[in-house]
């Protein structure tokens, strides 16, 4: 049974990708040995599964020593809750599972706070020789904001990988433009069958107020700029005259420099919306299934898969999403034409299938205007929220199921079991400061040491402090 070291957040940390991880693992562990490594006290994080054990990221060097792993795999992406990886990612190279198409806010955010200027300026000269050297002195002052998508920062991570993995096809045909060299795999993300509670989903709207006859849109997720949630109040007092049953509510964490109600107190519709704040995961599924529809907008994108809206097509809910360079395969509507867009959806490598519409789709440049539409229309229209309900969950049923990216993962996992392991060569182009800080050396004393359990931990304590 191959041994896999296995890094990422788990839950408590409130990301998606420690709920992915939490749904992922029991299906792997019964194939693989996994020993997860995370940030902290491993006794603030629960196991997702009896047969996975829980280290800090600590601990991995002594282990790795004493009885390697057949393959570390790291969880990345553009969060904070991700930093700890960089310590191992190019010392022990593995398979990347890369949840963001671009790095760049993550990365330049902790070498910044650490005022690690110049290893900010070496890694991005790096990751992009040919931009003019004007650019890292900017993202060094914090100033490059959003044009840092521009400069997504990913050559060191494809580079010093065994194999990358990415969750749609159009990212990984952008990264391979890139790195023709490196080893791209598609593994489509999978969402779990909803489970509500019995009666829980009516008793949803009692609790927040909210109108038994009234339309329910509901966005999931941290609630940010990105997300369209102001454009979405904006829609919903324009069509409130036309559609006064129409409610929206925002079910998901708030952040404290962005303000929604404030937008709508100034529309005067904060009664027709609920700011439910984070929500359990044991809810998620309650709350789904009371939804009318589900808003799963986002601008501007890491071409990242949003799990949110993989949940809402599962529950059946039809969908008002960004129409983004990455989800062409997906098939929407246009609410300009109410004709269909992207009719043909290949969602897997080598395949095409006839799936009709799972929702609508909004032009990012013609947001306000297109996104008006869609709620008036969906609002008023519950013969056409049905059908696309009914599409979106046959759209999950054939190709984002939990099972068939645990089926999928099994044979990715295979494919980089199967390539080379790098040498300590093989990385000396990259940047010094990435694997020389003294793991080396540390490694060094705990073979020397025999891995006695006291001078051990002792050893590893005292490089780690």
């Amino acid at each position: 049974m191959p041994r896999l070291a296995w890094f990422g957040p788990l839950p408590p940390v409130k990301s998606g990708i420690a709920q992915y991880t939490r749904e992922l693992l029991p299906a792997l562990s019964s194939s693989h040995q996994i020993d997860l490594f995370v940030d902290g006290d491993p006794r603030r994080f629960a196991s997702p599964d009896t047969r996975a054990r829980v280290f800090d990221a600590h601990d991995f060097v002594w282990k790795n020593v004493r009885e390697p792993y057949d393959l570390v795999v790291y969880q990345m992406g553009n969060a904070p809750c991700h930093d700890y990886m960089w310590a191992y990612l190019v010392r022990y190279p593995g398979l990347v599972v890369l949840h963001d198409g671009q790095l760049h806010h993550a990365r330049a955010r902790q070498l910044l706070q650490q005022k690690r200027y110049d290893d900010y300026r070496g890694e991005f000269r790096f990751n992009h020789p040919d931009a003019k050297p004007d650019v890292a002195e900017l993202g060094a002052d914090g100033l490059l904001g959003s044009l840092t998508y521009l400069w997504p920062m990913l050559r060191i991570v494809v580079q010093s990988s065994r194999l990358v993995v990415v969750h749609n096809r159009w990212l990984a045909g952008a990264i391979r433009e890139v790195h023709a060299k490196a080893s791209i795999e598609v593994v489509q993300m999978g969402v779990p069958d909803p489970e509500p509670r019995r009666g829980a989903a009516a008793a949803i709207r009692i609790r927040h107020h909210i109108p038994e006859d009234a339309v329910l849109f509901m966005a999931f997720g941290k609630v940010t700029p990105e997300k369209r949630v102001r454009e979405a109040i904006r829609a919903l007092g324009a069509i409130s005259d036309a559609v006064p049953d129409a409610h929206l509510l925002l079910a998901g964490e708030t952040v404290e420099y962005y303000d929604t109600l404030a937008a709508a107190r100034t529309l005067g519709i904060e009664h027709k919306m609920t700011v439910a704040g984070f929500i359990a995961d044991d809810e998620i599924d309650d709350y789904l299934m009371e939804a009318d529809v589900c808003l799963c907008m986002r601008w501007p994108s890491s071409r990242e898969t949003s799990a949110s809206w993989l949940r809402c097509i599962a529950a059946g809910r039809p969908t008002i999403t960004t129409d983004l360079v990455h989800t062409v395969d997906v098939p929407t509507l246009d609410p300009r034409s109410w004709s269909v867009v992207h009719a043909s959806a290949g969602l897997e490598p080598g395949t095409t299938r006839t799936i009709e519409p799972v929702g609508v789709s909004i032009d990012i440049v013609d947001e306000d205007h297109s996104l008006k539409l869609a709620m008036r229309r969906l609002a008023t229209d519950a013969r056409l929220r049905a059908t696309l309900g009914k599409n979106a969950r046959t759209l999950w049923n054939e190709c984002f199921r939990l099972d068939q990216m645990a089926s999928r993962y099994r044979a990715v996992i295979d494919m980089a079991l199967a390539l080379p392991l790098q040498d300590s060569a093989s990385r000396a182009h990259l940047p010094k400061h990435l694997y020389t800080d003294g793991t080396e050396h540390a490694e060094e004393l705990l073979r020397a040491a025999g891995l006695s359990g006291a001078l051990r931990d002792d050893l590893w304590r005292g490089h780690s402090g």
